[in-house]
């Protein structure tokens, strides 16, 4: 596999974000790491709105700036944020106000007050909103990794919703994500609309969070970007209290939490969306599965992340429930995905794209869709990617356009697709019977094909083979003498 380039798949530095980065790192010395992002992200949001927007002159960041030295400065930005909410009523009860509480050192909060100041924006409306989501962008990532697992729950790193979007195409539509976290899969989505001629408004974003603090983070996030979306009046668990129970989406990009044991099954086993059975009360993989489904409109399609367990497990009854569904000719495409590719696990995980509808067809992104009913396709990338560091790995560029370009040849049946051994297979549903219904790509897709051994190497491999043979021998030797002596001491 060529040697890929690690910085393919990464926005151009904007040349601030190190220094950004380590004035927001001071502040961990005295708040909780789980809540210093918002103290950082709160005052990037509050920028913003004072370079967008008409504000009172409290709020304005130039009032903040000439006073960031002062011991008060944490009452200040708090009151900036309640007059923003007060002028804003759609930003009511979202904007962080704890500027002021005990703990958060003056002095720190005065320094990042004047780096932000120092960054330039740009001089249309366009570029500063362009350039303040990068940073907003660049701290959620720097946030989730250094906080982890937790920090893994809230954002989704960008290469992986990057490939989802490219590979479900969301152009025109109503897109919904009911874990939306901090909100990547929709700004994403804006992206993709605007890189081929689109407009923002020709998609209705939709979504829903559990966390109430992520929440907040999704409203900002896509204020900053200015995507107007509907996240229910409030946090909400998407299982117990659905904020779109009557929504048909055209597009559903989500990466669910993985393995849920707590999710609350026992009190939905009557739910009317588990159609192809109840999902285990100890695991929520195949309660996300059926939500999405139940969601999904007439021609809709779903991109989703899914730990690999789902994929072939049979316990608690999930078997039978992904054999519905494959029966039920859901399932257009399965991608494994390489291990290390998200902060809330080193665990591989796989991408899964279902769709209500495989007939030919013309899409809503102007697309046609072939005829593929009966046929699933798995594609198999669990080596692609590039190591980042000693923990993270990233797609690049090259590994996204060569996963989504399969994939949508695939899906246009016009001949141009071909089955890649190691790689990319088409499969039936009878091929899927025969594998007992288990959707693990590395099972259909095969070997790559090597080029054939020459005389010399043939040769050397024998005798390699017989060395081999001769230790397994001698291995095998000294294990059986050395059972015979421990039962004989045993014996005595």
């Amino acid at each position: 596999m060529p040697v890929r380039d690690a910085t393919a798949n990464r926005a151009e530095p904007l040349g601030f974000e190190d220094v950004l980065w380590k004035a927001a790192d001071k502040l961990r010395g005295s708040m909780d790491a789980s809540e210093y992002k918002h103290v950082v992200l709160g005052l990037i949001f509050l920028k913003y709105v004072d370079d967008a927007f008409a504000v009172p002159p409290e709020a304005r960041w130039a009032y903040l700036r000439e006073r960031a030295k002062q011991p008060e400065i944490g009452n200040l930005i708090d009151h900036a944020m309640d007059l923003i909410e007060a002028d804003n009523p759609s930003l009511k009860g979202i904007l962080p106000k704890t500027y002021a509480r005990l703990g958060l050192d003056a002095r720190r909060l005065g320094e990042l007050v004047d780096l932000i100041s120092a960054i330039g924006f740009g001089t249309t409306e366009h570029r500063e909103k362009d350039l303040l989501g990068r940073v907003y962008e660049y701290f959620l990532g720097r946030f989730a990794s250094t906080e982890g697992n937790s920090g893994g729950e809230f954002y989704t790193p960008r290469p992986v919703v990057k490939l989802l979007v490219e590979m479900i195409e969301p152009v025109n539509g109503r897109v919904y994500d009911p874990c939306c976290g901090s909100g990547g899969m929709f700004v994403q989505s804006e992206r993709f609309i605007e890189a081929h001629g689109g407009r923002r408004d020709d998609i209705a974003v939709y979504g829903q969070e559990l966390n109430d603090t992520t929440w907040r983070l999704a409203r900002m996030n896509l204020a900053i970007r200015g995507i107007e979306a509907d996240l229910g009046s409030r946090w909400g668990d998407t299982f117990h209290n659905d904020s779109h129970p009557d929504l048909k989406a055209d597009y559903i990009l989500a990466n669910p939490p993985f393995n849920v044991s707590d999710w609350g099954g026992e009190q939905l086993r009557e739910d009317p969306r588990w159609r192809f059975g109840a999902p285990p009360t100890g695991n929520a993989n195949f309660a996300w599965v059926q939500h999405f489904i139940h969601h999904l409109s007439p021609h809709g399609t779903a991109g989703f992340v899914l730990t690999n367990g789902p994929l072939s497990s049979n316990q608690a009854g999930e078997g039978p429930i992904r054999e519905r569904l494959i029966q039920a000719d859901l399932i257009d495409c399965i991608v494994s995905l390489p291990s290390h590719l998200f902060y809330s696990t080193q665990i591989a995980a796989s991408l899964w794209f279902v769709t209500r509808d495989k007939h030919a067809r013309t899409g809503k992104s102007g697309v046609e869709h072939g005829d593929r009913a009966g046929r699933t396709l798995f594609i198999d990338a669990r080596h692609f990617g590039v190591m980042v560091d000693r923990t993270h790995r990233e797609l690049t560029d090259e590994d996204i356009d060569r996963i989504a370009s399969d994939y949508k040849r695939w899906r246009a049946q016009d001949g141009t697709y071909q089955d890649v051994p190691g790689f990319c297979r088409e499969a039936t549903i009878d091929d899927i019977r025969a594998h007992r219904y288990a959707l693990v790509p590395g099972r259909y897709v095969g070997f790559a094909s090597r080029p054939s051994a020459s005389p010399s190497d043939r040769t050397r491999f024998l005798a390699d083979l017989d060395e081999i043979e001769r230790q397994v021998e001698q291995v095998g030797s000294l294990a059986r003498s050395a059972i015979k002596r421990i039962r004989e001491v045993l014996n005595g």
